[in-house]
């Protein structure tokens, strides 16, 4: 008869990482030890594109388009590229799209995995380093053309404020102030917030902001998708606050989009930022 027991290791205490975990119990599930092809192995997968976040008073708003690219191929309209990782905190994805969900799926369960060891949560700064440990351990893969170079963001309870953080693909780990922007089409959507930004805009400005950063992105990206009015295919939008986070539903979102595309029937190249005068060009 099988014992139908756990193996020991897994009713012992252990370690508060589930990735250090696996690595010693079942190394073959960690993403960054399977074997890919020689060479660059890149063009072999399709690629998540620009992700945008920005700061309100009171939280942090993380948006992504919704085009997925291989090559100069659209392989996919409707990616999701934004996930939630734990009740207050957001990663959105860059890079090449399978392997980027399988890290948040991990770094998702790593969070759940230091609560239940641990009975607390982890600080934003651990989330954020955490994040940092699984990018670098997939350096391998990305020396080989399978980067993921995801942004993180969310709700700081112990600073009470919406934080965001950007990586490169080493694993090195930079927090950036009000707003940022990851993915081919990230010059573009930074280019746009910098003109649309204020510290003092409400979670549905910070919202139509990004939504204009994204729209300006794909005027000028191939890879960025814009809202697709005729599929009614809009970004992915998790605002993060106190009371934690939750997903823009599509019909707010859409409502949102709808208005930046109808002032872009007028001003193509946009909203003018004010100047400093208080007068607007």
């Amino acid at each position: 008869m099988t014992d139908p027991r756990l193996p020991a290791a897994f009713l012992q205490p252990g370690i508060s990482s589930f990735s250090d975990f696996l690595a010693v119990q079942a190394p073959d599930l960690l993403p960054s030890r399977r074997a890919v092809p020689q060479g660059h192995a890149g063009d072999l997968a399709p690629h998540g594109t620009t992700i945008v976040a920005a700061t309100f008073p009171g939280g942090v708003v993380m948006a992504g388009d919704r085009r997925a690219t291989m090559g100069n191929i659209i392989a996919q309209r409707d990616i999701q590229k934004v996930f939630p990782a734990d009740e207050f905190s957001a990663v959105g994805i860059a890079g090449s799209a399978g392997l980027a969900v399988e890290m948040v799926r991990l770094f998702q369960t790593e969070l759940e995995h230091y609560e239940k060891i641990e009975g607390s949560t982890l600080s934003m700064d651990g989330k954020a380093n955490r994040l940092a440990a699984l990018i670098r351990s997939n350096l391998g893969m990305a020396m080989q053309g399978l980067a993921v170079v995801p942004l993180f963001a969310g709700f700081d309870i112990d600073a009470a404020q919406g934080r965001i953080f950007s990586y490169d693909v080493t694993g090195g780990r930079y927090e950036e102030t009000a707003f940022h922007s990851v993915g081919s089409g990230s010059l573009f959507a930074r280019g746009a917030l910098k003109k649309l930004y204020r510290e003092d805009l409400t979670d549905v400005q910070t919202v139509e902001a990004l939504i204009e950063a994204l729209y300006d992105a794909a005027d000028d990206d191939s890879a960025t998708g814009g809202p697709d009015i005729t599929r009614r295919i809009f970004p992915v939008v998790q605002v993060m606050t106190a009371a934690g986070g939750h997903r823009m539903p599509d019909d707010e979102v859409a409502a949102i989009a709808d208005r930046v595309i109808a002032g872009r029937m007028t001003r193509p190249d946009g909203p003018a930022a004010p100047l400093n005068g208080g007068g607007a060009r």
